[in-house]
């Protein structure tokens, strides 16, 4: 069995602030290294549930913040970016099952740091009219490639998003949003405890299923500002929708997440 974790930083225990999730400053620094406990607790269990072979996937930001001489030894890292699954890269890496850490909720969620894939961009994102935030896009690439979501950790909105489109996953609630920016977390330990048993029984008697998104697909974006969605509308294949929207089409999940991933970058310009 092949496993690939993907770890994000915004549902990892004790994170709640935008500047634990930003380089530059010392609270980062920390937070990096709760990030990768809880991601070395997913691989502690993934090898104690039969894993032969476990990929890390950071995916958070840039994909660069797990220091490599602090994980597990016996995972491989996949860092960096671009990369054309962002935070799915290694899925075509004849996988198994895939682990998703410190997940959040989506954007129009009430979840610690609710965001989907830029909080900058995005204030809504759905496809063929069901709203999705990053486990739902993500775990829609990994269905696409036959994979099923084995396991997942977040706080308890992020849990109840996605209790009904990943029926089978095996949940870990890591903290309660009181707010934006607030709530009732477990302690490290505490919650790296409970990742490494999750995903231990997961492997072991997972019920989960691929979550498929079968194409064709539309694709519904609505931008945070205008202007923003003036700059998307400059690439042909998009149209305006209401508002803020812009709508494409995509023959495949693959092909949204790439689209999805390059308006992303886009939003740069106006930052």
């Amino acid at each position: 069995m092949r496993v690939l974790i993907s770890t994000d930083i915004e549902g990892v225990a004790g994170i709640y602030h935008r500047v634990q999730t930003t380089p530059g400053n010392p609270e980062y620094e920390r937070a990096r290294v709760l990030m990768t406990r809880e991601a070395n607790a997913a691989v502690a269990g993934a090898f104690d549930g039969g894993a032969r072979a476990v990929l890390v996937n950071d995916s958070h930001g840039d994909f660069r913040n797990m220091p490599p001489d602090l994980l597990d030894p016996r995972a491989q890292a996949v860092q960096g970016k671009p990369r054309p699954l962002g935070m799915m890269a290694g899925i075509d890496q004849d996988i198994d099952a895939v682990c998703l850490v410190g997940y959040h909720a989506r954007a129009s969620g009430r979840g610690i740091l609710a965001h989907t894939v830029n909080s900058f961009a995005f204030a809504r994102i759905a496809i063929n009219g069901q709203e999705l935030g990053e486990a739902g896009l993500y775990g829609a690439l990994a269905g696409a490639y036959g994979v099923p979501v084995a396991m997942a950790s977040g706080d308890d909105v992020f849990v109840a998003e996605n209790r009904a489109l990943l029926p089978g996953t095996r949940f870990v609630e890591t903290k309660r949003a009181t707010g934006q920016n607030s709530g009732i977390s477990l302690s490290p330990a505490q919650s790296c405890a409970a990742i490494g048993e999750a995903v231990a029984a997961a492997l072991r008697e997972s019920s989960a299923r691929p979550f498929r998104l079968e194409g064709p697909l539309e694709v519904c974006v609505r931008a945070q500002t205008p202007a923003l969605a003036d700059l998307f509308c400059l690439w042909p294949s998009l149209r305006r929708g209401e508002g803020s929207e812009v709508v494409f089409a995509a023959a495949h999940v693959a092909e949204a997440v790439q689209v999805i991933n390059a308006l992303s970058a886009m939003s740069s310009a106006l930052r």
